[in-house]
């Protein structure tokens, strides 16, 4: 069995080289933290493209909440970094009603045909969350589902990751869990059969306003590369 995923938000080429070398197996590039993640300008990409060489998964996401703002730019800017050579790309849209917003995604999609993509926390705010991941099965591409369990946080989400976990064994989406996650969460995710985790400011010494930590990301990956525990 391959060891587990381990992905961290960079908002810079600092950022990356640092959680690369404490162990981050993919990284996701956001800017403006303040607004849950937006996507980053080409030139940071480009600079965190010749820094480090991991996957690579860009935010395509261009105002806080789960609204897609203005398509056309949105698309613009998906243009742009796939002409600069990204591969890799996070979204997810919801109407004001909750429901996925199929023709955004596909719009974006459009904009990078052949490359693959995760399904964001979008997933957890969505009216229905069993109709939203139905909604999304078999678009061209995705194969990650980053998700809490709940918009309230893992704290709140476990039980449903368990059981997500449970019922998705075999799955070809893996369920990247992330939004709140704490080092005391994971030995009950893995042992759950959870294996992909995805942290940000956690691995900062002082929140968002502080660089990746190597030595923080280090602890993260041993402690989810640790021997499962079992469930008694």
């Amino acid at each position: 069995m391959s060891r587990p995923i381990f992905e961290v938000i960079a908002t810079s080429a600092e950022d990356a080289t640092a959680a690369v070398a404490g162990g981050a197996d993919r990284l996701e590039l956001v800017t403006d933290m303040h607004a849950d993640g937006l996507t980053p300008r080409v030139e940071e990409f480009a600079r965190i493209r010749d820094a480090v060489e991991v996957p690579l998964r860009v935010m395509l996401r261009i105002r806080d909440g789960f609204t897609p703002g203005d398509l056309d730019e949105l698309r613009a800017r998906a243009l742009r970094l796939r002409a600069e050579g990204a591969e890799e790309f996070v979204l997810g849209f919801l109407t004001p009603a909750g429901e996925v917003d199929l023709p955004a995604i596909r719009t974006v999609l459009d904009a990078v045909p052949g490359c693959r993509w995760t399904f964001h926390r979008a997933l957890d705010h969505a009216a229905d969350r069993r109709a939203a991941r139905a909604a999304v099965a078999g678009l061209p591409g995705l194969d990650t589902f980053l998700t809490a369990g709940s918009a309230a946080g893992v704290d709140s989400g476990q039980e449903v990751l368990a059981a997500e976990a449970e019922a998705d064994s075999g799955s070809a989406e893996l369920l990247l869990v992330g939004g709140g996650l704490r080092a005391e969460h994971v030995p009950g995710l893995r042992a759950a059969g959870l294996s992909g985790f995805h942290v940000g400011g956690a691995v900062r010494c002082a929140g968002w306003t502080s660089p990746v930590d190597a030595e923080r990301v280090r602890a993260w990956r041993n402690l989810i590369d640790a021997p499962v525990p079992t469930l008694v």
